[in-house]
């Protein structure tokens, strides 16, 4: 069983600049070049743990070193690429809080991660790095909870509410259950992919306790899946909490049907469900990882004859500016021009376009 030691030990000696990792691990002159620049650009910072650079093969085309290492490729931004690409500004009542769907809210827990991806779609508020939400940030949390009771799902996401302490994490479960008492939790997060030590039997009773609760992981590569990895999985399915997991699909990562496909056969051999396989946001400076949609319509239709509904997640979009969250392959596509496919939202009726080129 994981000791809480160990993932706090992990964490607070992660690697923090490119002149700390390993001699033996190569850095390219313009990698190097880029991170000098990283804290005056608009770019999450650098952090990856020792765990997760382990899972790395020393080359630059490695799918896993192509998640954490800076590009010089994130300088570059396209015009169809946004600082807040989901609109998630719009839908804010109070700091923290965002509420796009009727059912559902959104808590931005932090803005700390244990390992900042390359293709964060919420770079923009990650690269700040704000600390776990405070208990006055809380109140207005728990108010606006209160007089909308319409909400039954509130997703804990960020950063990575994981990195906090056990004892933050239960305080906040405790206010937002009090608030909300038929609420549902969702904790969504890149933890056990990236540092599995994280889950322990501490942490695990104290999301049980404030249940009932959902996990929902990120994994975007089989080699993810390692033994740590997998016995973290086992911990929190053995502790009666069920996991779902998304997937984005990243170019020179996991942009083939074969690497998707024995990904999903993995989760579900963990007894996890494969939930969504998401097209890439226009997250400024993401254009060198996002797979073309056409590439990606081609990949999930080979997927569909390789895997059964069980492992099959659906494919799916958040449109550009606010749209909200389209399945691909649900007949919400209006028609094509300029460059652009044109999906019409299920929540406002409006017509929003994804650039086909990146």
């Amino acid at each position: 069983m994981a000791d809480d030691r160990d993932w706090k030990i992990q964490l607070k000696y992660r690697y923090l600049d490119l002149a700390s990792l390993p001699p033996d691990f190569e850095v390219s002159g313009g990698e190097r070049a880029f991170a000098k620049t990283m804290a005056g650009a608009q770019v999450p910072p650098f952090a990856v743990t020792g765990y997760y650079l382990s899972l790395a093969e020393n080359r630059v085309d490695d799918p896993i070193r192509r998640q954490f290492m800076p590009s010089p490729e994130e300088a570059r931004t396209t015009p169809w690429e946004l600082d807040d690409p989901l609109g998630e500004n719009r839908f804010s009542p109070c700091p923290r809080l965002v509420h796009q769907y009727r059912d559902r809210a959104l808590l931005l827990t932090t803005g700390a991660c244990a390992v900042y991806c390359r293709h964060c779609f919420r770079r923009n508020y990650t690269r700040r790095e704000e600390g776990f939400i405070s208990d006055r940030e809380l109140v207005p949390v728990e108010s606006y909870l209160r007089e909308h009771g319409e909400i039954s799902q509130l997703l804990l996401s960020g950063g990575d509410v994981l990195t906090g302490s056990d004892d933050r994490i239960g305080n906040l479960l405790s206010r937002l259950r009090a608030a909300s008492p038929r609420i549902v939790f969702r904790v969504c997060t890149r933890i056990p992919a990236v540092l599995p030590a994280r889950i322990t039997a501490g942490l695990l009773s104290v999301i049980a306790k404030e249940g009932p609760a959902w996990f929902v992981v990120h994994y975007n590569h089989p080699r993810e899946l390692s033994p740590e990895s997998l016995s973290a999985l086992a911990r929190i399915v053995d502790a009666g909490i069920p996991v779902l997991s998304q997937t984005v699909l990243l170019r020179g990562v996991n942009d083939s049907a074969e690497t998707l496909a024995e990904l999903f056969q993995g989760l579900v051999a963990a007894r996890v469900k494969p939930y969504y396989l998401f097209q890439g946001d226009l997250a400024k400076g993401t254009a060198h990882l996002r797979t073309p949609i056409d590439e990606g319509l081609m990949i999930y239709s080979k997927l569909r004859t390789m895997l059964s509904p069980l492992a099959l997640p659906s494919y799916a979009v958040d449109l550009p500016g606010g749209g909200g969250k389209i399945s691909l392959t649900d007949g919400a596509l209006v028609g094509a021009a300029d460059g652009c496919r044109t999906y019409r939202s299920p929540l406002d009726g409006l017509v929003y376009r994804y650039p086909v080129e990146n």
